[in-house]
């Protein structure tokens, strides 16, 4: 009723200062770290490693997924399939397991051994955690494991659609959470109460995309400046910016999947990166990557609101990094591609490997770590000249990305939770 009551531009504004500050170094609440951009200020982290040497701890997972933990304090929260549930454990840094609560169940494998029902990364806010699966269930849990709440998305608004599994990550920032669902009936965004779950609010997003190009795998990514805060969701051929109070579109940018050359099987996967003043949004499949600046008003295709586009070597699945005026755009046959983020200037091109790349880049403390799918993990010095510091085999698959907290690094492979720390 609130919402309602006040004009939208309060409550922008409201929703700008109720968004928390750049949190301290000793944390890693979601999917994209601190700064929802893939860098952290942790500082301290390991540069070398094995499966054996430099490990703080080695624990366990009930099964394989490509979630990424979130990291609190003293607490650490990942995703897992075990057997065909889907479940949420809560782990100490010391690297005990403190609790394991079911919250999903009907979990399916996608792309023979690509993924299943718990690609979905969690997120706390150090009081509570929120954990979401592909079968559509999303519930929340304090930190001594007791839910608080639980809902399923496929009861509440339809059955997904999607041919290789519902994979998005919910947003959370301030006091809702915010996911989308892009399929190919009646696609939606929606925002729900945090501590509750019940809906705030639910939009349509319809776009003219065609056949699989109307899914999308990406994940809602949250823009935020001096002036403005902005919901993006990115798939369907476009990439879109909305208001968080109540959904509505603010803008558009498609030009994504070009008409001349349709696509009906560029469904996107990698999510857009933002800097203040700019959104990077990738595509799929070897086509554009477009920098938009976030001030503009309807349909901002082709307009001076694009700052730059390059037409070629999108990222398809990683998402992209972006760090002191450079974005790091890592391919998923491996191939690093550097590009000057307010240009759009490639910088350089490097081949770190020859397999999948399935996790996300990350820069913190002088370094990108890119882990790959064969379970080498690659640490390459931040600049515009490419350095390879580090080549650290670990021996088993991964999809997550890694984590930056503490001083050490936390890698989740198909196996294990790994704790790292050592020379740095």
């Amino acid at each position: 009723m609130r919402d309602k009551a006040l004009p939208w531009f309060l409550l922008s504004a409201l929703a700008i200062l109720t968004l928390p500050a750049r949190l301290p170094a000793a944390d890693w609440p979601q999917w994209r770290g601190p700064n929802g951009d893939g860098t952290s200020p942790e500082r301290g982290l390991p540069l070398k490693w094995s499966k054996t040497e430099n490990v703080a701890w080695r624990l366990a997972l009930p099964g394989p997924a490509g979630s990424t933990p979130a990291v609190w304090g003293d607490r650490i929260f990942v995703a897992s399939v075990e057997g065909t549930d889907i479940v949420l454990l809560c782990v100490s840094t010391a690297g005990k397991e403190i609790w394991k609560r079911k919250f999903g169940s009907g979990s399916r494998d996608f792309m023979r051994d690509e993924g299943n029902s718990a690609a979905p990364s969690p997120s706390t806010d150090g009081k509570h955690a929120w954990a979401y699966a592909g079968t559509g269930d999303l519930a929340c849990f304090d930190f001594d494991g007791n839910q608080v709440w639980k809902a399923n998305l496929q009861e509440r608004h339809g059955e997904f659609d999607h041919w290789h599994g519902m994979s998005s990550t919910p947003l959370l920032a301030g006091d809702r959470l915010y996911q989308m669902c892009l399929r190919m009936k009646d696609p939606y965004i929606v925002a729900i109460d945090k501590l509750t779950g019940k809906e705030v609010w639910k939009r349509a997003r319809e776009t003219e995309a065609e056949h699989e190009s109307r899914h999308s795998y990406a994940s809602p990514i949250l823009y935020r400046d001096e002036k403005q805060a902005l919901l993006l969701i990115h798939g369907g051929d476009c990439l879109s910016a909305h208001r968080l109070e109540d959904g509505e579109e603010v803008w558009r940018c498609g030009s994504l999947n070009p008409r001349d050359n349709y696509n009906r099987f560029l469904r996107f996967i990698a999510s857009p990166v933002c800097t203040p003043g700019l959104v990077i949004a990738p595509s799929a499949k070897g086509n554009p990557v477009v920098a938009v600046r976030p001030d503009g008003k309807g349909d901002v295709t082709g307009t001076k609101s694009i700052a730059w586009r390059r037409d070629r070597d999108t990222t398809d699945v990683p998402t992209p990094a972006i760090h002191d005026g450079l974005v790091y755009l890592l391919r998923e046959n491996g191939v690093l591609i550097c590009l000057d983020a307010a240009k759009g200037e490639e910088v350089y091109t490097q081949r770190l490997h020859r397999t999948r790349q399935r996790a996300s880049p990350v820069v913190a403390d002088g370094k990108v770590y890119c882990a790959s799918r064969d379970g080498d993990v690659f640490v390459v010095r931040p600049g515009r000249k490419f350095e390879l510091l580090a080549e650290n085999a670990m021996g088993e698959p991964i999809a997550s990305t890694p984590v930056a907290a503490g001083g050490r690094l936390y890698i989740r492979t198909f196996e294990a939770l790994y704790a790292i720390e050592g020379p740095r």
